[in-house]
């Protein structure tokens, strides 16, 4: 009988990672070299990730701390998302050089821009250091040591499997990173937040940027006098397209997974935390949209952050769905008790549940200061006030700091509200009012001793969530018990699907750190009835396109490009008419960080840039369905059209290896 059951155990927890959801270390990846060519790929283990030699690792980054990019050229030049790149792409930007609306085009390498604060990171090297760490040595020391190899290294000891194993990864950290191209939003951004996590997909989300280095090609400030990077491997990019069942790998640096959570988590997920922060973050977006429709300079200025502020609010929505449809709460539940049954250790789950209950009042709190109180500005600096922008801002400034006053008075029911806001509240008469006296001070007198108190108060709260928690970091829901315990359960699942010969299927939650992903090109079933295919073409684009809509008013030099067909060798035949490919799907299992990933095929060759899920796929990040969970990359012959055709800079093509 606990034979049996612990095979359905093994079967309803590990059987999805025989399909193609997985995120695996590419230092281990030898361990599914095996089912990766039986699906396709063409390479060995030692081609994906090698440090003995070059390879494909060598031309992926972690660029500017939370995407991926790759290098597509010898002379470090790097494609990435056009999301990715907002940020520069914006802090170049002007009315009179809006080069987020009409796309920006170096014509040489002297007028490639430079980026303050923007760099991007080679891994070097991972290693496991779980038996140095278990001798004695500690994270601080073996990260020190690390660093003293080369210049610009830097380096960080992650934890796998809640803290079953400790792994070093060792990065060379480039700090000249050039902005080359960008297509116009229109291209870029198409659709907007409108189409933000749906298929069809119709966006170009790509940027181009540069490395630049010293003279000795290694990292180096910023100056006149650096070169261009030259990489130990960049990617060969693929025009012979792709078919459904075609084999794709993604290559990049997932953010975060919560496989392994424990039910009463996802419950709270679906039916606290996602809801409360979807509504938060509507009124928010509500204020910054109205005041990015009364005027271009306002539009400009919010972009980024309507951008930032959007995505996790349309990703929660998803998320919720997802887990509904799914029953992954229920899902979650049986499983907690299959393990009870077959183990007869029902401790370790009791003890996360009583941790949980425990910890629940700060985690909530402290979502909720991140969605209201925090993402507020204190001060405003002498120089935003200078800028003839910051006049036409106040009233909008005004209006987010009113609701976030209000959310949190309203919502702060776990905890007791902070005393010195509650004071403010009670003496100025509203939320609202105390917010006006706040922003007042904080554009006037930031050095105020009243708006001092509330900014150490919101300190001290968060000091007091950290100190209960016995941890900085609330990622997955964590307190320092709860990692233990955690670790305890995960290390007994490990062990089991060991026994049933299966111990290759779990791998760890996603942490930011570099993963191989593969499946294989695929549509999914929408609805009953409704199978959407993989791929998009530049005939959807000019089907959307509507001038009188920002999002949709697509640039004239792409409308004539349609109704001439001279698309060169970017065309192709498609159900008889001749198109461009825009965007694809696949089965790849993809979270946050992964935008700006390569997709490669089973050469190895550059196919296309992931930017994207379909929305009925965000809940993957707690549980991966392998009907419908699909990642969305820009087909990478529609980022060489628009390169060479609309942005006239075919000579970038020339650096690239192109088959």
């Amino acid at each position: 009988m606990k034979r049996t059951l612990l095979t359905l155990f093994s079967l309803l927890l590990l059987g999805p990672a025989v399909a193609d959801e997985g995120m695996w270390l590419p230092c281990l990846i030898s361990q599914r070299i095996g089912d990766m060519r039986a699906k396709g790929f063409r390479l060995t283990a030692e081609d994906i990730y090698s440090i003995n030699k070059a390879s494909m690792k060598d031309a992926v980054v972690l660029f500017d701390g939370g995407c991926t990019g790759e290098l597509v050229s010898p002379e470090g030049l790097l494609l990435t998302n056009h999301h990715c790149g907002y940020d520069a792409i914006q802090s170049h930007s002007s009315v009179e050089n809006d080069y987020l609306t009409h796309g920006f085009w170096a014509r040489s390498r002297a007028e490639e821009l430079p980026n303050k604060r923007l760099n991007v990171k080679f891994l070097v090297r991972m290693e496991e250091v779980t038996d140095r760490m278990a001798a004695g040595e500690t994270a601080e020391e073996i990260v020190r040591k690390a660093e003293t190899e080369g210049k610009g290294y830097k380096a960080a000891v992650e934890q796998m499997y809640y803290g079953n194993q400790q792994f070093l990864f060792l990065y060379e950290q480039f700090d000249d990173v050039r902005l080359v191209a960008a297509p116009p939003s229109s291209i870029g951004k198409f659709g907007g937040d409108t189409d933000n996590w749906i298929w069809p997909r119709h966006t170009g989300d790509f940027s181009v940027f540069r490395i630049y280095a010293g003279p000795d090609n290694k990292p180096a400030a910023y100056s006149p006098d650096n070169v261009p990077y030259r990489p130990r491997r960049h990617f060969a990019v693929s025009t012979r397209g792709v078919g459904e069942g075609d084999f794709t790998m993604i290559y990049g640096f997932p953010g975060n997974t919560q496989q392994y959570i424990l039910s009463d988590v996802v419950k709270y997920i679906a039916e606290v935390s996602d809801p409360m922060k979807i509504a938060i973050r509507t009124g928010r977006l509500d204020i910054i949209s109205e005041a990015q429709e009364s005027d271009p300079a306002l539009r400009i200025h919010y972009a980024a952050k309507h951008a930032s502020i959007a995505n996790a609010w349309k990703k929660w929505q998803g998320e919720v769905l997802g887990i509904k449809r799914l029953g992954t709460y229920e899902k979650k539940l049986r499983t907690e008790q299959r393990f009870v049954e077959a183990t007869g250790d029902d401790e370790v789950l009791e003890e996360l549940r009583k941790e949980f209950a425990r910890a629940l009042p700060y985690y909530y709190t402290r979502e909720l200061l991140a969605e209201t109180l925090l993402t507020l500005p204190y001060a405003y600096t002498a120089e935003e006030k200078a800028d003839p922008i910051f006049a036409k801002r106040e009233a909008t400034e005004r209006a987010l700091w009113r609701q976030a006053f209000k959310e949190y008075a309203e919502r702060c029911t776990m905890l007791n509200p902070l005393a010195e806001f509650q004071a403010g509240v009670e003496q100025y008469g509203s939320p609202a009012d105390y917010a006006d006296h706040i922003f007042a001070l904080a554009v006037d007198d930031p050095g105020n001793a009243e708006i001092v108190a509330l900014k150490e108060a919101i300190k001290g709260l968060n000091t007091e969530i950290v100190d209960a928690l016995g941890t900085r970091s609330l990622r997955n829901f964590n307190s320092a018990w709860m990692n233990e315990l955690y670790a305890r359960y995960v290390a007994g699942l490990r062990r089991w699907a060991a026994a049933e010969k299966r111990e290759g299927a779990m791998f760890p939650d996603a942490n930011l750190t570099l993963r191989v992903a593969y499946g294989s090109v695929a549509g999914y079933e929408y609805a009953d009835g409704e199978y959407h295919k993989p791929l998009t073409t530049l005939d959807g684009i000019i089907a959307k396109d509507n001038p009188a809509i920002y999002d949709y008013d697509i640039p004239q030099a792409l409308r004539d490009l349609h109704a001439s067909k001279a698309y060169g060798r970017w065309g192709v035949e498609i159900d008889g008419r001749r198109t461009v490919p825009v965007c694809f799907l696949a089965t790849n299992h993809t979270t946050g960080g992964n935008s700006g990933s390569p997709i490669l095929n089973g050469r190895g060759e550059l196919i296309g840039i992931n930017f994207d899920r379909t929305w009925r796929s965000t809940m993957s990040d707690i549980e991966f369905d392998p009907t419908i969970c699909r990642n969305i990359a820009v087909d990478i012959r529609y980022v060489l059209m628009v390169i060479d055709r609309i942005g006239g800079a075919g000579y970038l093509l020339d650096e690239m290896t192109i088959r």
